[in-house]
């Protein structure tokens, strides 16, 4: 779970930019009406500072929060605490192929789209509820990068057959985000490198056994941990097994 928590969190902290503020207004402002309108919890995460502002709707006295909070981290921990480990790592699973569905999509298009996700809490009572999770980035026009992201956190109220599924809000169509999902993040070469990776194979061994030259193994390299945005081998193969991408 903490490689997958530092991908994230690697991959957000490193889209930030300024230019949505100049283009779409206060999107802090939004997230107080949207707390009021729905009674949910909003979380504006500024992903340049780092930080995140909670604005607590009706909802948050079942979750045990009593009021607006900031936080200076773009991770929403006093939420994050309401969920067991496992379930905290569906969250930052679901939002990691989210991120990879939007890159598969042209700039027009990623605006249309946001993440919607089923998560179980735990409320201030002790009790256990599901939650419907919707997650919105915030792009910078005509731009990869995004400045920020707003959650709204409400009670599950209708039927929602998936765990996490990319929602087109202008065609109301929704597209299943899977563990089969984590396997296009690898070329079936990259792929094949890792595992050899992860079975403790020298560079000169990888070459050897796909009949590769030693410079196209340590390129495969690189592209792997640009892909999966880690820093080392190891948290490469620690992260892909935790996608079941080997």
């Amino acid at each position: 779970m903490d490689s997958t928590f530092r991908k994230l969190d690697r991959i957000l902290r490193q889209q930030a930019s300024d230019e949505v503020t100049r283009q779409m207004g206060d999107p802090y402002l939004y997230a107080r009406c949207m707390a009021e309108v729905e009674n949910v919890v909003a979380v504006v995460s500024d992903l340049s500072r780092p930080s995140c502002r909670i604005f607590a709707g009706a909802f948050a006295k079942r979750l045990g929060l009593d009021s607006n909070s900031d936080e200076n981290s773009i991770w929403e921990r006093e939420i994050l605490s309401r969920m067991e480990p496992e379930e905290r790592n569906e969250k930052f699973l679901a939002e990691l192929r989210f991120l990879h569905f939007l890159r598969g999509l042209s700039r027009v298009r990623r605006g249309r789209y946001y993440l919607a996700s089923r998560l179980r809490f735990i409320c201030g009572d002790g009790a256990r509820i599901d939650v419907l999770h919707r997650l919105y980035y915030l792009h910078n026009p005509g731009s990869d990068s995004i400045r920020y992201a707003l959650c709204l956190y409400g009670p599950l109220a209708f039927d929602f057959p998936w765990r996490s599924v990319a929602v087109d809000s202008t065609e109301g169509t929704v597209e299943e985000l899977t563990p089969a999902v984590d396997g296009e993040m690898l070329s079936r070469r990259e792929k094949q490198v890792l595992s050899l990776i992860k079975d403790g194979k020298t560079s000169r061994e990888i070459a050897s056994a796909l009949n590769i030259s030693p410079h196209t193994v340590s390129r495969h390299r690189q592209s792997i941990l640009s892909r999966l945005q880690v820093r080392n081998s190891v948290e490469a193969c620690r992260l892909a097994s935790s996608l079941s991408i080997i």
